[in-house]
């Protein structure tokens, strides 16, 4: 397929789009996208509606997006495109309103879709890490100079400034780093240049559903498809043409060696060049790797990304630390499937004993389908001094099935021996600031936690003061 297909989506200079859901990581990152092309963007969100002040809205506006009430009151026959997140349902006020207008709605995946096709794209795909490594792999071809056009669902914190959330940049070349979720199914309409699958586990689909979807984006992808040779379930996705691989163990183009914990950060050897990530354990080992082997089809080699690579300080709320002082750690992280947590956990236990983790599920149906996931990586990276909090399943809106909570996870991992329990609200970890000097905060798609990480951290200054 040719790069320069969907031309309304690479340049849409003048246009006026309507984005509804604009808070979401994934929607945020396209309307500053749009507006950094020239585009008049307007915006709702029903997170709006209650806190106005979030960090994200503040951004967007200062951007020039102006925000409106989710109630259709935003939108008219001016727009000339209207973009909706998938998780605004069909009767809501601003999906009724941009029927009665007749401007051409689209979901936010095929927008997506629309600008990847239209770029020399490199599609960042997997169930672990495509936030930090589209990220990395954007701040580190920025600093090469390449000029890269960025789309990520995590905020790189180098890019972050006060009009830009730090999801996405635009550049002055067709190079595109886009993270393609698989969440959504919408991987499958990408026709990307470059096609990085990174991992594959249980998460939003079956594995079996996932493989599918990954084998349809590598038999899409124009120039080179990147695999991780060390995941045994990616050996099931089908590729042909020209395949690039990396890892640690099996044999591979990329491959990582001599691997040392330095501080909070790791050292590696790659090809015979000595590097540094800033970022703790194997699996950034991994994410860092992704991103060499992408360079290399660029025609970057290691020695030239060094420096770039150690700069790179990560994205927001991917291990964020809070505290780290006297002794005392506290931790946010975004970990929030069992591939995930079990890869926070092996970094953590590296570094600490006595732990306490606080979780927040995500979601009453990602729950229902990882729960047997959760129960045994909980029971397993639990250790006798560790403990477990898990708050309430988070809400976000909308109809869902309730039938599950977070103490259906929390009795069987005490069945099994481990320390868990369930919390109903946030004011009740106040109370057990003595339990631990290391607290990890983690769930995803709820930037509060990071505030609560914050109350954690200044709580254990007031005990140490």
């Amino acid at each position: 397929m040719p790069h320069n297909t969907n031309e309304k989506f690479l340049s849409p200079a003048g246009m006026k789009i309507f984005f509804s859901g604009i808070g979401g990581s994934g929607m945020s990152a396209l309307a500053a996208f749009a507006a950094e092309r020239g585009a008049h963007v307007f915006g709702s969100d029903r997170e709006f509606d209650r806190r106005p002040d979030r960090a994200v809205f503040r951004m967007l506006a200062a951007k020039g997006v102006t925000m409106t009430p989710q109630d259709g009151s935003g939108m008219d026959e001016s727009f000339n495109l209207a973009v909706f997140s998938t998780a605004v349902e069909p009767d809501n006020p601003d999906a009724r309103r941009v029927a009665e207008t007749g401007v051409r709605k689209i979901l936010r995946p095929d927008f997506l879709a629309g600008i990847v096709n239209s770029h020399r794209s490199i599609a960042i795909a997997g169930t672990s890490g495509k936030s930090t490594i589209s990220g990395m792999l954007a701040f580190v071809m920025h600093r090469l100079g390449l000029r890269p056009n960025f789309i990520g669902g995590g905020r790189v914190k180098q890019f972050r400034t006060e009009s830009n959330p730090g999801n996405a940049i635009t550049g002055q070349s067709d190079l595109l780093v886009a993270e393609a979720c698989e969440s959504d199914g919408s991987i499958v309409r990408y026709h990307p240049s470059i096609a990085l699958i990174s991992n594959l586990s249980l998460d939003h689909h079956k594995i079996e559903d996932t493989t599918v979807m990954f084998s349809m984006l590598a038999g899409q992808t124009r120039e080179t498809i990147i695999i991780n040779a060390d995941d045994s379930c990616l050996r099931n996705v089908k590729t042909s043409g020209n395949v690039m691989t990396f890892g640690i163990d099996a044999p591979c183009d990329v491959r990582a060696e001599n691997i040392a914990p330095d501080g909070f950060g790791t050292a590696f050897t790659v090809g015979g060049a000595r590097l540094r990530i800033s970022l703790p354990g194997i699996h950034n080992v991994y994410n860092a790797l992704s991103v060499l082997a992408v360079l290399r089809a660029l025609g970057v080699s290691p020695d030239q990304a060094a420096t770039a690579l150690a700069e790179f300080s990560g994205i927001e709320r991917r291990f964020d630390i809070h505290l780290n002082e006297n002794g005392r750690l506290v931790v946010d992280d975004y970990a929030h499937n069992p591939d995930k947590i079990a890869a926070l956990m092996k970094t953590v236990a590296a570094m600490r004993e006595n732990v306490c983790y606080v979780f927040q599920p995500h979601g009453f149906g990602p729950t229902r389908l990882m729960r047997e996931g959760y129960i045994d990586t909980f029971s397993k990276h639990l250790r006798n001094g560790d403990r477990l909090f898990l708050l309430p399943i988070l809400y976000a809106g909308g109809t869902t099935d309730m039938s599950i909570s977070s103490e259906d996870l929390a009795g069987p991992i005490r069945e099994r021996g481990r320390n868990a329990e369930t919390v109903e609200n946030r004011e009740a970890l106040i109370d057990k600031m003595n339990s631990s000097d290391t607290w990890i905060i983690f769930g995803a798609r709820d930037d509060s936690l990071s505030e609560l990480a914050a109350s954690i951290a200044q709580k254990l200054r007031n005990i140490t003061q």
